[in-house]
């Protein structure tokens, strides 16, 4: 179950952040009900901060790290960040559309009840990571490490997981999987007998192989 801002341990120290500036330290700071066009992020570090309402418009945060950080209504779009840090972050009725997160590395994070569209994970790594109630569509985890990854209740479309590798990542909980490419790097993965049945003409495909009655 996703938190409230209140539910928090450092909710009462949070105080309102002014404008953001590229490489800076904010810590324990509040962002609420605001729209960041072209944002420049680059290496700037959020420990113990939330965000409500905010929308990230064509943002640059290449670098950036997030480390204990809260995410309520958050949209980022077109956003390039790649080789950003997440770190005991929750995610929350966000949408994720167009992100660049090549080499991001996610480790402890929740999304619940988000939207993940055309979304970047290339060579990234996910660590402990759940979608929970999410829908995620066209997200691109080639030749990324997910281990521990969970997505109970989420509808998946499109996805690639080309040259990826897999370790304890469970599908099972899912209400539906769509394999777009790499079917055949999804070992390590755990699915039901009803979603290896719906799997199964895509990984025939992978394998050449022919079936006939």
């Amino acid at each position: 179950m996703s938190r409230e801002l209140a539910d928090l341990p450092f909710a009462k120290w949070l105080e309102p952040a002014g404008a953001l500036d590229i490489d800076r330290e904010y810590d324990c700071a509040r962002f609420d009900d605001t729209v960041l066009t072209e944002p420049d992020l680059r290496h700037t570090t959020f420990g113990q901060c939330a965000f409500r309402s905010v929308t990230v418009d064509r943002g640059v945060a290449g670098g950036a790290r997030f480390t204990d950080v809260w995410l309520h209504g958050v949209r980022f779009t077109g956003t390039d960040m790649p080789d950003s840090a997440w770190m005991d972050a929750e995610v929350i009725e966000g949408a994720w559309s167009g992100v660049e997160a090549s080499g991001a590395e996610l480790r402890r994070v929740e999304f619940h009840d988000c939207k993940l569209d055309s979304v970047n994970f290339r060579s990234a790594g996910l660590t402990k990571v759940r979608f929970v109630d999410c829908v995620l569509r066209h997200v691109d985890f080639g030749s990324a490490k997910l281990s521990d990854v969970s997505f109970p209740g989420s509808e998946i479309s499109e996805l690639s997981v080309r040259n990826a590798q897999l370790k304890k990542v469970d599908f099972r909980q899912a209400q539906s999987i769509g394999i777009a490419d790499g079917v055949e790097s999804l070992r390590g993965a755990l699915v039901t007998p009803a979603q290896l049945m719906d799997l199964a003409p895509t990984l025939a495909a992978a394998v050449g192989l022919v079936v006939q009655p």
